[in-house]
């Protein structure tokens, strides 16, 4: 074939993922283009995911495990997408959202940006297509962080919702992300969250000093047999933790920030005034 470019499938995910695509459509005897007509996509579309010049996507997956008979399969095209998102999160991420999802109790601090549990879908967009527009990941890869945001806040939501606390630095608020409208809704958001019967939210303010605990965020976890497990991050790495020892240790930083930090009624006149510099 002319202008054949051979990939190295062990390089990276992706061109795991269009060797894959490759294999199967020259298995069935189709060009690019035949393909790309069953699939709804072009032929140069087809071309970009052989050859790991474009990363696949979820609904792109889906539609060709229909078409391969791969749905479902353990090779399916939608569990090596999976694979590839995942392997693009920070480590212990993953499993950490695994277990968030049948926590009973959800603690989280956040400096600089609203929790992600928090956000608003305008919110979420306007971080994931800045990502993009920097060239840190793809724009198709900012649709599917949003969409793996929605996932994540479908999940506790359920018959017996966990609690969740969450403790954020006064940062969150004041940094104004995506313009008044899209910061406004979000700050309404904020309210609306700390009605809820399930629900813990504090500022910790600029004030406190260097009695903040934490200078990066934090994840803790406590599940239905009672054990607790941690999550911290920075801006290059993730870890999930399980021993006792570090995990009662951020615990106890945790309830130390949650006694310096406002009460829950000052927390929401903090957030309401800043609500009115957006209108």
């Amino acid at each position: 074939m002319v202008n054949r470019k051979e990939l190295d499938p062990e390089s990276s995910p992706v061109a795991a993922y269009g060797a894959h695509v490759r294999r199967l459509r020259e298995k069935h005897g189709w060009s690019q283009e035949e393909l790309g007509e069953r699939l709804g996509y072009s032929s140069q579309h087809i071309s970009a995911v052989e050859t790991g010049r474009k990363p696949p996507t979820l609904p792109f997956s889906r539609k060709i495990d229909i078409v391969f008979g791969t749905t479902d399969a353990a090779d399916s095209f939608e569990r090596e997408w999976r694979e590839i998102r995942h392997g693009s999160l920070l480590e212990g991420f993953p499993q950490y959202v695994g277990n968030e999802g049948r926590a009973v109790e959800v603690r989280v601090f956040e400096v600089g940006i609203v929790p992600g549990l928090l956000q608003t879908p305008g919110y979420a967009r306007v971080l994931a297509d800045s990502a993009a527009q920097r060239g840190t990941i793809t724009p198709e890869q900012a649709d599917e962080r949003v969409a793996f945001l929605t996932e994540r806040q479908a999940a506790l939501v359920r018959p017996r919702p966990p609690m969740v606390i969450v403790v954020m630095d006064e940062s969150c608020i004041r940094r104004t992300v995506g313009g008044a409208k899209v910061m406004g809704n979000q700050l309404d958001r904020l309210v609306e969250f700390a009605e809820l019967p399930n629900t813990m939210l504090q500022i910790a303010p600029f004030d406190i000093g260097e009695r903040r605990t934490f200078n990066r965020p934090v994840n803790l976890l406590t599940l239905p047999d009672r054990s607790v497990l941690s999550y911290v991050e920075s801006q290059t790495q993730g870890h999930l933790d399980r021993e006792i020892t570090s995990v009662v240790d951020l615990l106890t930083a945790y309830h130390q920030l949650q006694a310096v930090a406002a009460s829950q009624t000052a927390s929401v006149d903090m957030i309401t005034q800043a609500r009115k510099a957006t209108q």
